[in-house]
């Protein structure tokens, strides 16, 4: 037991601070992740509920395109394919710089868009179960499209939302272990690390095992708030 200590000190020869560092960047690639791909997949679910097919159709293929891919597939075009089309830019303008994608902005990218299209099949279920009486009274109150949406829709979507949004939060959080096929250092990578360098190729991997099970615990009760707290005004219409 105290050799296993030692291996997780932060002392000279742990490598706790090197999981602490790994840690933080798997929370920061979750946290960076999670709301660009929901508010992105909640813009595709607007436009496919468009009545005009040049809005519906881009938005159907791609919720269709990033939900038939494999998550790592569409990280290495997007990882490689920049760095390929940005060359060629600049040789079509006659520079031959080199240049180099940043990783950690590929992977958020590639994995938003992946979290978009899963994100948008949510929002477009919660948007469904709202009751077209709502629209008709907003405008009958002579609100505005927008004021409609902002207070009167998207507050009941976001509800009727958080549980699946929930599901996919954890999701987000578990691909972010792909990233480590791009050199960034998370908790996937620093496990495959620390094994190989100690040969405790076990313990290290069951160390990363921890250090995902508690994210998704906190992050799970953080969700259950979150849903708690959205059925308040329900709650307190019922107390009366």
């Amino acid at each position: 037991m105290e050799k296993y200590l030692t291996l997780l000190s932060f002392s000279e020869g742990g490598w706790g601070m090197a999981f602490l560092a790994a840690t933080g960047m798997t929370i920061a690639l979750t946290v960076c992740i999670a709301p660009l791909g929901f508010a992105l997949g909640l813009a595709v679910a607007l436009m496919q509920r468009s009545k005009h097919a040049v809005w519906r159709w881009p938005a159907t293929v791609f919720s269709s395109l990033f939900r038939s891919l494999p998550e790592l597939l569409t990280l290495f075009i997007v990882y490689f394919g920049l760095h390929i089309l940005l060359q060629a830019v600049l040789r079509w303008f006659g520079y031959q710089a080199h240049i180099s994608i940043n990783a950690f902005f590929a992977g958020v990218l590639a994995l938003a868009l992946v979290a978009a299209a899963f994100a948008s099949e949510v929002w477009l279920g919660a948007l469904r179960v709202i009751d077209r009486s709502q629209w008709e009274a907003a405008r009958a109150l002579s609100l505005s499209r927008t004021k409609t949406f902002s207070a009167v829709l998207f507050p009941q979507a976001l509800k009727n939302a958080l549980p699946m949004l929930a599901n996919n939060w954890l999701t987000v959080l578990k691909d972010t272990s792909l990233v480590s096929t791009i050199a960034l250092v998370e908790i996937m990578r620093q496990s495959r690390l620390a094994a190989i360098q100690s040969g405790e190729a076990l313990f290290f991997f069951g160390t990363g095992c921890v250090l995902y099970l508690l994210l998704s615990a906190f992050s799970d009760a953080l969700f259950r708030r979150l849903e708690k707290y959205s059925h308040r005004p329900e709650k307190a219409e019922r107390a009366k």
